[in-house]
């Protein structure tokens, strides 16, 4: 009912490659910085699918597995479930069967798999899986509506798709501008930021996306993802992770200058302030 134009450009071209190359690059900072501060949230999808698993559901595909914290949560939770956990990283992929290698029993590891793939050209037959889901990944993709009607398409009839993503969010971070403004005190300059395109629009915007890929009974709710950094939480994460290549690119008193200016602009702050806040949004619909 909502086919794709014919000759459409595929929205994994130079620049999406680049972005997989990056998350190689970064897979191994991703496990250990980021991963846990988003897991509450990417979690809470499971929530979600609860009663599609009641009902029978035993074959998830997990889009965007990343180190594969939903992946894991589920096979966790669920005795029975089979996963595959697809990416478009082969690093991140890697990680993601190393994770599930260190969290998971014998019996468990071998109900999931890794496939390295794109979120809009999955390698699957059509209504191969039960539930998809998919945690703080279709804000990537550039044509979230290729990416959904994908997911419709891997899943069988009656099947359930379930993703958390980033809601468009004005709110301001603190130890960021901090960050920037201790860039411009050693003269680097503060850093360009870009408009996170990709985040959902609202919650009614979410809501009408899945329901053009296809979905029926469409459901979405917003979110608030809260992760209290101290002082040096927030400094690690910067210089070996977000920030990583460029605090590694500066001379060593520069970076000494960069982390004293940092630290005491964040000591300054009351902890409320090193409270990160970002709105996110869950979503799920049926395929009829």
């Amino acid at each position: 009912p909502h086919p794709i134009p014919a000759g459409s450009r595929p929205w994994h071209d130079e620049a999406v490659t680049e972005q997989a190359e990056r998350y190689d690059r970064i897979a191994t900072g991703y496990a250990r910085w980021w991963a846990p501060i988003i897991a509450p949230q990417a979690v809470g999808v499971l929530a979600h699918l609860e009663p599609a698993i009641a009902a029978g559901a035993r074959r998830i595909v997990d889009i965007g597995t990343g180190t594969g914290t939903l992946a894991i949560a589920a096979l966790r939770r669920w005795p029975d479930v089979e996963v595959v956990g697809v990416d478009a990283s082969s690093g991140m992929a890697e990680v993601a069967a190393a994770e599930a290698d260190r969290l998971l029993g014998a019996a468990d590891r071998r109900r999931f798999d890794t496939r390295v793939a794109f979120a809009d050209e999955m390698p699957f037959a059509d209504g191969q899986f039960d539930v998809a889901m998919s945690s703080f990944v279709f804000q990537l993709v550039p044509n979230r509506f290729r990416a959904l009607r994908e997911a419709h398409r891997v899943l069988r009839s009656g099947g359930t798709l379930a993703y958390v993503s980033w809601l468009a969010d004005e709110r301001a971070f603190g130890p960021d501008a901090d960050f920037d403004a201790a860039l411009e005190e050693i003269g680097i300059g503060a850093r360009d930021w870009d408009d996170r395109p990709g985040d959902v629009e609202s919650v009614a915007a979410a809501v009408a996306q899945m329901r053009r890929a296809g979905f029926s009974g469409v459901t979405a709710e917003a979110g608030l993802l809260e992760h209290p950094f101290d002082v040096e939480g927030y400094v690690g994460f910067m210089t070996t992770f977000d920030e990583e290549d460029l605090v590694r690119s500066l001379e060593p008193d520069e970076r000494d200058a960069l982390l004293a200016g940092l630290r005491r602009r964040l000591r300054a702050r009351p902890a409320a302030d090193l409270v990160l806040r970002l709105s996110t949004v869950t979503a799920r619909g049926t395929r009829p």
